[in-house]
């Protein structure tokens, strides 16, 4: 029964120990990674705040993925005439003004 009561009481030992290691090195590599974030992001232009500067990081991938869709919808339409002139299906296609 000794043995027993020695192992339950070195596991507890060995979990409170291993949390308090983990949480430690969690929390150093945690704020390791903000200040490195930090670090990197450019500085904030004059008079902005870090929310007006992500909100416009956000507008300008909008409209760069804007542009994306619109160019591959570009290429879909000249595929899908390509592929309908093999099939001597000669159609123009339909372009939205």
């Amino acid at each position: 029964m000794s043995q027993r009561d020695g192992f339950t009481g070195g596991f507890f030992l060995g979990v409170l120990l291993g949390g308090l290691v983990g949480g430690t090195i969690g929390a150093i590599a945690a704020s390791r990674q903000r200040l490195n974030a930090e670090l990197t992001d450019e500085p904030l232009p004059a008079g902005e705040t870090s929310r007006e500067v992500s909100e416009a990081r956000i507008e300008q991938a909008r409209r760069s993925l804007e542009a994306k869709i619109a160019q591959l919808n570009l290429a879909i339409d000249d595929v899908r005439q390509q592929l309908s002139s093999v099939n001597g299906n000669v159609q123009e296609p339909e372009r939205d003004a």
